[in-house]
């Protein structure tokens, strides 16, 4: 690698450090990004085997931002499918409608649990109304908001399934924040009515995906980037040396060798826990101490390629029941014909996972073989239809957000945020739980916050604006 000190280094391959280094391509910056994985996109990435392809569970992109659509449309151009969003709950042996409509949900579960749910939704607005209540957990603010009854049917199970832990060490600001606006309330209003959710992100009905996988956004973005800088893969940082609160350069190994790496302006999207343990000269005590307390949520993906034209016609289905060791199922020729070969099809379920558990250190053979016995007996394939197999371990998937995150997070953004050259983005890189957009968006907002502070001081173009024209959901 040629040295180069003005060069703007980010870490980190995923959409948040690829939009950023998009931005500033187009600005007329030389860009060198550096990802640790052998092929870019982070969580956003497509694999593909024998003719198959597959995401890291499935990954749609939905935004009300006209800028950060209008971005995505002119990158992808032609490449986009408008996808019909129909997603399901198998709950008590049935399959529940998700967002829930009324009549499937009255039905399924039984008048009188029905008239409990109802009832407890009342008794809670009235609560309200008399007293205000602490909401410190998820547990506290789904009850709060929807009801007990609601939050033991719908919520503690698959919540705790994702998470791995007690709905009562889970945020409260996070699930706010995650399903923003959403009441059973307006669900039910959404239902009766047949709105198509545009208000309520969590319910949009439809959303846009590249044909060939949701990968190719960041592949189109690698693409623009090497038209005029580089992106090195299976590269990861060792170190990060600083002095008076600015960063120097970085130690970078691709497997042959480590090279310091100079830069003027530095964008890190890699884990915010992992980014403070690169720091040379390492940070205060209490820094780190508060970094050893974040931790994130691992993901194990199991696709099964399967001899059969279709075996649902869903985006999503969730499995809160405890019986099944994984947590959701989605069929990607259900969002593009083109992600298997013509007659084929696979499915893709998700295992949440922690490192180190029994999941996570479980054979591949083991897992495929766990993964078909369960599907059989939710009647989905037998185990004559699949004909080959594939599983990819995610670390660090998504942030853990028990309760005091927050206060943990200040204090790394307190003092990250004194490096007058070093910028934190993205959802590892800001430990928030973005969506795609909002990945996107943190990545072209960082590019021109720079572009904006170089501007004064140098001869580069004005930032990138998108032209507006008008999310990856929890479902």
């Amino acid at each position: 690698m040629a040295e180069g000190r003005n060069d703007m280094v980010i870490i980190g391959g995923g959409l948040t450090g690829l939009s950023a280094g998009y931005v500033l391509t187009k600005a007329g910056f030389k860009v060198r990004v550096f990802e640790r994985d052998t092929a870019v996109g982070g969580l956003s990435k497509t694999v593909v085997r024998n003719g198959f392809r597959f995401d890291l569970g499935g990954h749609r992109f939905f935004t009300k931002d006209r800028k950060i659509d209008g971005f995505v449309r002119d990158l992808m151009k032609d490449e986009l499918v408008a996808v019909p969003r129909k997603s399901k709950i198998f709950l008590r042996n049935k399959y529940f409608d998700y967002p829930l409509k009324p009549f499937n949900a009255v039905f399924g579960l039984g008048i009188p649990t029905t008239v409990k749910i109802m009832s407890d939704y009342a008794a809670e607005q009235l609560k309200r109304l008399v007293r205000k209540t602490d909401i410190i957990s998820l547990e506290d603010w789904v009850v709060s908001n929807f009801g007990r009854k609601m939050f033991d049917i719908y919520f503690k199970e698959y919540s705790e399934k994702v998470w791995g832990i007690d709905c009562s060490r889970i945020s409260a600001e996070w699930v706010s924040q995650r399903i923003k606006g959403l009441s059973l309330a307006k669900a039910a209003k959404n239902a009766f009515f047949r709105l198509n959710g545009k208000d309520l992100p969590t319910l949009a009905d439809e959303f846009l995906y590249p044909a060939l996988g949701i990968g190719r956004i960041a592949d189109r973005l690698k693409e623009e980037i090497e038209k005029g800088g580089d992106v090195f893969t299976g590269t990861s940082v060792e170190r990060m040396m600083h002095s008076h609160f600015r960063i120097d350069s970085i130690v970078v190994n691709n497997g042959a060798g480590s090279t310091e790496v100079h830069g003027k302006e530095f964008i890190s999207s890699m884990p915010l826990t992992k980014l403070v343990l690169k720091l040379d000269p390492a940070p205060p005590e209490r820094v780190l101490s508060a970094a050893s307390k974040l931790r994130f949520r691992d993901l194990v993906v199991v696709a099964l390629m399967v001899k059969r034209k279709r075996v649902t016609d869903q985006t999503w289905i969730y499995i809160p029941e405890q019986r099944i060791p994984f947590g959701r199922i989605h069929e990607p020729t259900n969002w593009s014909e083109k992600m298997a070969p013509e007659g084929s099809t696979l499915l893709v379920v998700e295992f949440f996972s922690y490192r180190g558990d029994t999941i996570w250190n479980e054979s591949d053979g083991r897992l495929v073989d766990i993964t078909v016995e369960s599907l059989e007996q939710l009647g989905f394939i037998s185990k004559r239809d699949v004909m080959d197999s594939m599983v990819v371990r995610v670390p660090e998937a998504y942030p853990l957000f028990e309760v005091g995150y927050s206060e943990l997070c200040d204090e790394l953004y307190d003092y990250l945020g004194r490096f007058r050259n070093l910028h934190i983005a993205g959802r590892g890189g800001k430990f928030r739980y973005y969506n795609m957009d909002h990945a996107i968006e943190s990545g072209i907002d960082t590019a021109e916050k720079i572009i904006g502070k170089k501007c004064c001081n140098s001869s580069a173009p004005p930032p990138l604006t998108p032209p507006t024209r008008g999310g990856e959901g929890w479902g």
